[in-house]
């Protein structure tokens, strides 16, 4: 009986430390979103070349949302600096994605509705 009660601690244990030494998943924020396209602002207000930078950014953050949460937290994001970032042209920002090779279900843009588009995988 006592060993039985010993390899229960022992497991008990065990779990423990496996669920205490696990990664915890931590959610998309809108910072990791306004770092990762920082790098297209410039291009979002003049035009011109789509900086490899802000691709690579883009292609990141695309990788980086890989739940529904995370999806619609980009989304959200994105639709916000849309509008608060003075003077982005809003046809140079939906078509951003595409420039670098992402595919996304929604354009970039103030009116877009994260809800409507942002679907379980």
């Amino acid at each position: 009986m006592a060993s039985s009660a010993v390899v229960k601690l022992v497991v008990c244990l065990a779990i423990m430390a496996m669920v205490m030494g696990a990664p915890v998943a931590e959610a998309l924020s809108c910072g990791q979103v306004s770092s990762s396209v920082a790098p297209c602002v410039n291009y979002l207000k003049t035009g011109g070349v789509v900086p490899a930078a802000c691709c690579n950014g883009i292609r990141s953050l695309n990788g980086a949302a890989k739940t529904t949460a995370d999806r619609q937290t980009a989304c959200n994001c994105l639709k916000s600096a849309s509008s608060s970032i003075k003077g982005i042209n809003l046809s140079l920002a939906a078509g951003l994605p595409g420039k670098c090779g992402v595919s996304i279900p929604y354009k970039i843009s103030p009116s877009t509705n994260c809800q409507r588009y942002i679907l379980h995988v």
